[in-house]
């Protein structure tokens, strides 16, 4: 769970632009220590996760939904997490959530057509 909490708020940090040293100073921690969070090589208080979501402008529950799902650190959910390190996914994410949902959804048939059909998973 530490591992996946920590993914969370380093994708949610990188969504909105921030540094790990901007982060830090926010939460009166060093950056090192935001960089052991985010990798869950130490557990994050509740109260740290509080003045966490808090400079990254969310919710605490924002950043534990990735929690909710049994088994949160199974491959699958490292899977989905490792692959928002991909270049460009994080801005992606951020461009796509500012879209209507008529927009998303054309999109996202766009992204379909462009991938193999091999590797075009059903809805």
């Amino acid at each position: 769970m530490d591992v996946a909490l920590g993914a969370a708020v380093r994708i949610r940090r990188r969504t909105i632009g921030l540094s790990q040293e901007a982060l830090a100073n926010q939460c009166g921690v060093s950056f090192q220590q935001i960089q052991k969070y985010e990798n869950g090589a130490n557990r994050i208080s509740f109260s740290r996760l509080v003045q966490i979501a808090k400079a990254l402008r969310c919710r605490v529950v924002d950043l534990m939904d990735v929690l909710d799902a049994p088994g949160a650190e199974a491959q699958g959910e490292v899977d989905v997490l490792s692959r928002m390190r991909t270049p460009g996914a994080l801005e992606l994410l951020a461009a796509f959530e500012q879209l209507p949902q008529d927009s998303r959804s054309s999109l996202i048939g766009f992204m379909r057509s462009l991938t193999p059909m091999d590797h075009n998973p059903e809805p």
